[in-house]
């Protein structure tokens, strides 16, 4: 009967996670769950969330118990009938602990590199397959790795480029005046320079903005646009979260100022406190910080609105908002153009890349899937 046994594993929700530990278990072993639910709490280097089940049935057995560090892909869990024996459980959980080989320390398809263009370094991921890339852009203070929920499902589809913008992670600290004008031409450059002509852009917050200017700019590169919680829509903007977040340089500060980004506060974890203060402690980075706010905001108020331009924008556009954001208010949707798909979550704050991967991985992918479609058919007429 091994065949109505379905295992659990510990998820790869990015390409540098090697290994999670199991925080608690959300459903207690002989409950009855449903694909989609949350089961297991789990912790890595970057950040706490919730596994979701992999399909439904029955939680005979947790494999993995609380404070158990897993490899990515070890067995943490068993969904069978209660018609399977536990010794055939045990056979099962057996068979596979023997089989299984974690991954290897380094995974050279899916290890950042770097490129020299406009005399910036700039760091990137590039993974996935074939066909119109999709470049992905963070927001103010993150870097490529904000997508690690996202990249493994997009990349089963396509080619996915994660960048590192100037002034983050570990690209070139200079951002120029810090414009969305100035991260524009970096990423023509950048692109020009891996000799793709045309990709899907997916950006989050300053991402956002950047990328709807780049649309602006160079429509005939740009596939579709996936806009995250955006800057650009509108003039509010919470600019005294954001400089209490650029300002902070000890733990507190920086957790009180980060719990503010996210609607559920426990997804804020000490490891990503941890790597938020060493990036803020980074040569370069407080002025580049400061560079860009100054160029972005101004009290409450955006300086770089393309509200009355968006329109121009004939490409695809998807728009995903946390209904809890605390720094652009969803109500900036309304600037949108009518062709314009949106999405509000509900319980989401300002990272909905992160508090809800799933669904906004499933929106991109299909963004840029129908994208292309659309693209074949307009060819061939």
């Amino acid at each position: 009967m091994t065949d109505e046994i379905t295992k659990i594993t510990m998820p790869k929700w990015g390409p540098s996670m090697r290994k999670g530990t199991i925080v608690e278990w959300l459903v207690a072993e002989g409950s009855v769950i449903a694909m989609g639910d949350e089961i297991v709490e789990i912790e890595t280097e970057k950040v706490n969330n919730g596994h979701e089940a992999p399909c439904s049935g029955l939680l005979r057995r947790h494999v993995a118990s609380t404070g158990q560090v897993v490899p990515v892909g070890g067995l943490i869990g068993v969904v069978a009938p209660a018609t399977v024996g536990e010794e055939e459980i045990d056979s099962f959980i057996a068979t596979f602990e023997s089989a299984f080989v974690p991954e290897p320390p380094e995974d050279e398809v899916s290890a950042p590199q770097t490129i020299e263009t406009g005399g910036r370094v700039i760091n990137y991921l590039d993974t996935g397959g074939a066909g119109t890339p999709m470049l992905l852009v963070h927001g103010i203070c993150a870097d490529l790795e904000s997508w690690m929920f996202n990249i493994p499902a997009i990349a089963d589809a396509r080619r996915v480029i994660a960048i590192d913008l100037p002034g983050h992670g570990a690209s070139s600290k200079d951002v120029g005046d810090g414009s969305p004008a100035f991260f524009v031409r970096c990423l023509g450059d950048f692109l020009t320079e891996l000799g793709i002509d045309r990709a899907h852009l997916a950006g989050h917050s300053l991402g956002g903005a950047i990328a709807i200017a780049f649309a602006l700019e160079n429509p005939a590169r740009t596939a579709s646009l996936g806009l995250i919680a955006p800057a650009g829509l509108g003039p509010e903007i919470n600019g005294e979260l954001i400089t209490r977040l650029i300002a902070a340089d000890k733990r507190h500060s920086a957790q009180l100022a980060l719990s503010q980004l996210v609607a559920d506060e426990e997804l804020i974890s000490h490891d990503m406190i941890e790597k938020f203060l060493r990036y803020k402690r980074t040569d370069g980075v407080p002025d580049a910080l400061a560079t860009i706010a100054a160029a972005s905001f101004d009290g409450d108020r955006q300086l770089n609105a393309s509200a009355d331009r968006i329109h121009e924008i004939k490409a695809p556009i998807l728009c995903i908002w946390g209904e809890q954001d605390r720094i652009i208010p969803p109500s900036h949707v309304r600037s949108l153009p009518d062709h314009a798909a949106v999405h509000l979550l509900a319980n989401t704050g300002h990272l909905p890349h992160m508090e809800m991967a799933p669904q906004v991985s499933a929106l991109l992918a299909t963004l840029a899937t129908e994208s292309d479609r659309l693209d074949k058919a307009i060819a061939g007429t």
